[in-house]
């Protein structure tokens, strides 16, 4: 990430690029400012981060029927819902910060998700159906011995290595070749939702030893710990809770940074952004591998709070409905698709339920909604009607 010496983003970047307001989605009113989040934002982060950790001590405290217990289902919901909000925050590194929309971030958070589930599905031992070594689906597909990418997959750090690592070398040899030729807007958004797809092609075969249409289910143990138990699963909350509020945190330190200035540089004109000394490979490079990187974690932690992971997770729709979180929340806001994927979701839980059916049509008809009255997404909403107040 070299530059000019006599460039620096705080001095010699483009009026409007570098140091410039985010375009259509800054606009987060009382809670985006320029420094990020102003106090009521931070005070809001504090309640709901707050709130958020005392579901699953409510869960524990007290008994089910209780005024005060929060059943099990609701708080494997809420973590689940927190692993698609850290996936949303991971894309809106790249889309809304550096201006490089991805429908392919589903196959990064897939990914992450099975170097963490071929650990669980060793950790189950003799415990399966078949009473084998091997996992049950490897036994009915007639395999005699681990494939060699499953070496050493029975130890937990390896497999969390795995979950950064194999995300992460995807991200930066396929971002590596596609920036270095230039490839943007709509031709990159059609490669990645074509990279997602050729995996999740890949993964729907048995004889990849990957589960095929099943993928990994029936989870026994953690680090030793029964999986399905209320303290088990509370801790993988607690967990999810943190890595989430760590990784906003970490996003709003390099956003304000001279590197975030940078990547917003490169969104907002890339051309310019060259000409006065920087190459944009290098900076594009760093964030969509992050970006993947944060993805692939929530992945990990999404698989045993949810119990499965398949090459559904792969579908090109998925990914598609991450660019919604992030559109409907407030794109280029942190806060925004963190509040955009709570929301679908909390929104999709509901009505699946009460009309399955017309999930699907609700979904896109809320896309396009968002996109003609709302184009800043919710926080942008919520600002536009502080500045209207008299």
């Amino acid at each position: 990430m070299s530059a000019h010496p006599a460039a620096s983003p705080a001095s010699s970047t483009p009026p409007g690029a570098a140091t410039g307001p985010v375009p259509a989605a800054p606009a987060g009113g009382s809670l985006v400012n320029g420094s990020m989040f102003s106090r009521p934002a931070w005070i809001a982060i504090a309640a709901c981060t707050l709130a958020l950790a005392v579901l699953p001590l409510l869960n524990l405290a007290f008994p089910a029927g209780h005024a005060l217990h929060i059943s099990g289902y609701t708080v494997a919901l809420i973590g689940k819902f927190m692993c698609y909000a850290m996936a949303a925050l991971a894309l809106d590194l790249v889309w809304g910060y550096t201006g490089i929309l991805s429908l392919g971030h589903g196959v990064f958070f897939a990914l992450g998700g099975y170097a963490h589930g071929m650990y669980l599905m060793r950790a189950i031992g003799r415990d399966g159906v078949y009473q084998s070594t091997l996992p049950d689906f490897m036994v009915f597909l007639d395999w005699k011995t681990y494939p060699w990418y499953w070496n050493f997959t029975d130890n937990f750090w390896y497999c969390m290595a795995l979950v950064v690592l194999v995300p992460g070398v995807l991200a930066f040899i396929f971002g590596y070749f596609a920036f270095r030729s230039r490839i943007k807007g709509v031709y990159f958004s059609i490669i990645t939702q074509a990279m997602t797809f050729a995996f999740m092609l890949l993964f729907f075969r048995n004889d990849t030893g990957f589960g095929g249409n099943n993928g990994f289910t029936d989870f026994k143990r953690i680090l030793g710990f029964t999986i399905t138990a209320p303290s088990t699963k509370a801790v993988l909350y607690l967990v999810t809770l943190a890595a989430l509020l760590g990784s906003l945190l970490l996003c709003r330190w390099i956003v304000r940074s001279k590197l975030g200035r940078v990547l917003q540089a490169v969104r907002d004109s890339e051309s310019r952004l060259m000409f006065i000394g920087y190459n944009p490979l290098y900076f594009k490079l760093f964030v969509w591998t992050l970006s993947a990187v944060l993805c692939g974690i929530a992945g990990a932690l999404y698989v045993p709070q949810v119990g499965i992971i398949n090459p559904s997770e792969m579908s090109p729709a998925n990914s598609i409905e991450m660019v919604i979180w992030a559109a409907v929340g407030g794109r280029g806001t942190l806060l925004g698709p963190i509040i955009g994927a709570f929301s679908v979701n909390g929104l999709k839980s509901w009505f699946t339920g009460a009309f399955p059916d017309l999930w699907l049509y609700a979904l896109g008809l809320l896309f396009i909604l968002v996109t003609l009255f709302m184009p800043q997404g919710m926080l942008g909403l919520a600002g536009k009607l502080r500045k209207e107040k008299p």
